[in-house]
């Protein structure tokens, strides 16, 4: 252990995420130089935006630098204990298996039997480690809203990373307003400050492959991985977001979740709700995610990760503020941000409404 004092603990994060971006660059670019037909993923036809097939492996820079995290946070500030504890235990051991089930399925396409049976015994891995959602007064409910929260997250990070850039981006604006709750709550010195610095870097080091035009793809083993990994962070500091004026509400937790997830969430109701609609199962691949019908309206590639970005950047912004700033919930705060998200929620589906699929160019 490195004794540390609290005006050297931003020093100690800048120089930690300097470090881990640095190696996520290096990671991601050794990969990149070295790859052939490993990871590459050619899903053209259904799934990919992207008209070419490319190297789909940025999941195991996440992974590695996950790991490398816990190592420091052990040599820097020596609380072994935290190591042990169930629900660390739980979000470590979630995160790995859907990193391993994702690596599968990028080298040997598992089948979605497969791949649901693993999101499965994440969700039951949670439950069982105390990682729990605590909004109904019915223990039970709790563990059924977990158990669909886990395994809908991990699909629906995979169902957005369709075109560059963007789940990346997303994933990273997500683990940026868990951050600044830790340090708004003044908790500098705790394991999950350091795997949200440490994930963070890791994404922002990935981006700099996968802005569009992308060189490299995250793969099922980034999705899933940051599905996992976002669900458990979901649980813990959105859905249970610690109140430090009022009393625990269950509309006030479900808007915080709401807010923050408001890209990933709108999308994967909007896809569900139209193949629902025209007959289709939600699980198949297509082009008809909020983002491609942005395309369609003339956006290009950038200009949809950057609006998507800006919806993430201005929703999380609102759901920290509503955690720390607001006392006294009421009846108001629901109808305001609850409209609120509708509003940004029914404007992404109303894009799939009002434009027309193009083929691709």
């Amino acid at each position: 252990m490195i004794d540390l004092s609290l005006f050297s603990l931003p020093v100690i994060y800048l120089v930690f995420f300097t470090a881990m971006l640095l190696a996520s660059l290096s990671i991601n670019g050794l990969l990149l130089k070295f790859s052939t037909n490993l990871g590459a993923k050619n899903q053209v036809q259904q799934v990919r935006w992207a008209s070419t097939t490319k190297p789909a492996f940025g999941g195991v820079s996440f992974y590695i630098i996950f790991l490398g995290s816990i190592v420091f946070y052990a040599i820097f500030f020596g609380n072994q204990e935290i190591l042990l504890n169930a629900k660390f235990l739980g979000l470590t051991t979630a995160s790995s298996l859907g990193f391993m089930m994702g690596l599968a399925d990028d080298a040997y396409n598992t089948k979605p039997f497969l791949k649901f049976v693993v999101q499965f015994l994440c969700a039951i891995i949670f439950i069982f480690t105390g990682n729990v959602i605590q909004t109904f007064p019915w223990e039970w409910l709790n563990m059924v809203l977990t158990f669909l929260w886990v395994v809908g997250m991990m699909n629906s990070v995979n169902m957005l990373d369709n075109m560059d850039g963007i789940t990346a981006s997303v994933s990273l604006i997500i683990c940026g307003g868990a951050a600044m709750i830790l340090i708004f709550g003044e908790h500098y010195t705790g394991i999950d400050l350091v795997l949200l610095v440490g994930i963070m870097s890791s994404i922002a080091g990935f981006l700099y492959y996968n802005w569009n035009p992308s060189r490299m793809y995250m793969g099922d083993s980034g999705s899933q991985f940051l599905g996992t990994f976002l669900a458990g962070i979901g649980i813990t500091y959105f859905w249970n977001a610690p109140d430090y004026h009022g009393a625990f509400i269950a509309e006030k937790q479900i808007l915080i979740v709401a807010l923050m997830f408001i890209v990933p969430l709108s999308d994967t109701t909007t896809v569900s709700i139209n193949r629902l609609m025209r007959g289709q199962s939600p699980f198949v691949g297509g082009r008809d995610h909020t983002t491609h019908h942005l395309s369609y309206m003339g956006l290009s590639d950038r200009h949809v990760a950057m609006l998507l970005i800006l919806i993430s950047v201005f929703s999380m912004a609102v759901a920290v503020l509503i955690i720390n700033n607001i006392e006294t919930w009421t009846l108001s705060h629901t109808l305001i941000f609850g409209v609120l998200f509708l509003l940004i929620g029914g404007s992404l589906y109303a894009t799939t409404k009002i434009s027309k699929p193009k083929p691709k160019a």
